[in-house]
């Protein structure tokens, strides 16, 4: 398996671009893993100018298959004083495959003080704890580090500890975007086995502008709000090795169910 560190590392400089390539073992059926190919967006966002403040937002749209080689453009949008949008595309040999808007914005002073979103009773794996990796039919989550809770669970939520198996090399935000989508649509769960399954779009609102852990560890949670003719809204949550809320998310997913 190649590593993300290792296929970040391999992007080349490509006219106004980057060029890249979708290893095999990052596949989720006949595309990339959106985790991966978002995290590869966001790099190329990153780079595009500089001195951007902390990401706080990405909007993503999987707009068509990617594997193989692929082209990332990132160009600015906007820069303010405090935010700056940037716009990230990847482009496989059919086209666009995803299209994403990152916004960086810096701390605003603010006598606003709340939170909600208290982390389940699932403590983070110990360094002796089993863990698992996924299947060779799914190539993408053999590079996770899995644990899952099985029980006290809704009919559509799953509920994971997950980190990259290899971690070297990448930037803290990008490693939390590869991480961020390791969940099954929660809706799966409702189907009662494997069916074919396409994101449709992804909202990520970073709760902190410098997201850290423990050893890699993310706590995921995904609960499917709705799901009808074939399109299911599911709301996400990713707390960190000490129980401190991270991200909230939301996606759209087609189900061929």
């Amino acid at each position: 398996m190649t590593d993300l560190g290792a296929i970040i590392a391999a992007l080349e400089p490509a006219g106004d671009g980057w060029r890249g390539e979708i290893p095999a073992g990052w596949l989720q059926g006949r595309t990339s893993y959106g985790g991966l190919s978002t995290a590869l967006a966001l790099h190329a966002a990153m780079r595009s100018d500089v001195d951007l403040p902390p990401l706080r937002s990405a909007q993503v749209s999987f707009v068509g298959p990617l594997s193989g080689a692929v082209t990332i453009r990132a160009e600015r949008l906007r820069r303010g004083r405090n935010a700056a949008f940037v716009q990230a595309d990847v482009i496989g040999e059919a086209g666009l495959g995803l299209r994403a808007t990152f916004v960086f914005m810096g701390a605003i002073a603010s006598r606003l003080a709340h939170a909600e979103g208290r982390a389940p009773d699932f403590p983070c794996p110990a360094p002796d704890d089993r863990t698992w990796r996924g299947r060779a039919d799914i190539p993408f989550t053999q590079n996770f580090d899995m644990v899952d809770r099985r029980e006290g669970l809704g009919p559509a939520e799953w509920l994971r500890w997950c980190r990259l198996a290899e971690r070297g090399g990448v930037d803290p935000v990008v490693e939390l975007i590869a991480v961020a989508d390791c969940l099954p649509p929660a809706a799966l769960k409702l189907v009662g086995g494997p069916a074919p399954v396409s994101s449709v779009t992804w909202l990520l609102n970073l709760l902190t502008p410098a997201p850290a852990t423990t050893r890699g560890w993310w706590l995921l949670h995904a609960h499917a709000d709705h799901a009808r003719d074939g399109c299911s809204s599911q709301t996400m949550r990713i707390w960190n090795a000490d129980g401190v809320p991270i991200a909230e998310q939301m996606q759209s997913v087609a189900i061929f169910a």
